[in-house]
């Protein structure tokens, strides 16, 4: 299985790591966190030398019951750090952008953006299809229901598993339709669900390999796993690594996380349990 990103052909025998880098006050675990260019660049060296494969950065918190800012706002966040990433790393780095907005991904398109995360899959701008088949990206389409101020309230399914498949299904339809060739799948752990429904997804995650396409597994630092174990978000990297290490077996092919060296390191392990 492969993807082309950025003239660049990635292979996922082996699952690769996006590295979180949120550019947001507000962010559930590392909102402000970077508060000098020098810290933003520091972070992603690190993440880039830990064995993060791309580095996913997003301006618009999607946390639930977030500020919903505007496309202004988003983009006087982002476009800076785009720049400032580009100088400092120049083509040595794969990049996603984490937004649902198609003038947030056109202009991030021009700045040597390799990816698009989006976390509505077109529904809360459907002409960020458009975008996409024009550039040829890489797209990744999430599940969620509703926004990230009212997904809460939606956090209901006879069949959390069945209904997201067929979400996907509708989805999919839709980029081969436009031409968009490239599509990572992300069930969406914790947009629109509960603890249990986030549970139930993993516990049936290869099922979602039926696409047969790359899958992503976006766990990292969750309240399914800090809540389940009555702590918090800053001491749930143990946790994460559990259920990451379900996950590879169960088949994602990328890890989005906040913590690289760690996943890096299970993926690590986890091939070898799986080698003959």
């Amino acid at each position: 299985m492969t993807l082309t990103c950025n003239g660049e052909l990635i292979n996922f025998d082996l699952p690769k790591v996006m590295g979180i880098l949120n550019i947001t006050p507000d962010s559930f675990y590392d909102g402000g966190a970077y508060s000098s260019d020098q810290s933003l660049l520091n972070q992603v060296e690190k993440m880039l030398t830990e064995g993060a494969t791309f580095i996913d950065v997003g301006a618009y918190s999607s946390k639930p019951n977030a500020d919903d800012i505007s496309t202004d706002e988003e983009l006087k966040r982002l476009i800076p750090v785009l720049e400032l990433l580009n100088s400092k790393f120049e083509k040595d780095i794969l990049i996603s952008v984490d937004t649902f907005r198609s003038k947030v991904a056109k202009e991030a398109l021009s700045r040597n953006v390799s990816m698009i995360n989006d976390i509505s899959a077109g529904q809360l701008d459907p002409k960020i299809l458009d975008v996409i088949a024009q550039h040829q990206v890489p797209y990744i389409m999430m599940h969620m229901k509703g926004s990230p101020q009212t997904m809460k309230s939606h956090a209901k399914y006879n069949d959390v598993v069945l209904e997201v498949k067929s979400y996907f299904s509708e989805k999919l339809q839709l980029t081969r339709e436009k031409g968009i060739n490239d599509v990572i799948i992300d069930p969406g752990f914790g947009f629109a669900k509960t603890i249990d429904h986030n549970f139930e997804m993993l516990n049936k995650f290869e099922l979602f390999k039926d696409f047969d396409l790359p899958l992503l597994c976006g766990i990292s630092r969750k309240s399914m796993i800090y809540k389940t174990l009555n702590t918090s978000a800053d001491k749930a990297l143990n946790g994460t690594t559990a259920l990451h290490s379900l996950a590879l077996h169960k088949g994602a092919n990328i890890l989005r996380v906040h913590d690289v060296k760690e996943a890096v390191e299970c993926i690590a392990l986890i091939n070898k349990v799986k080698q003959p």
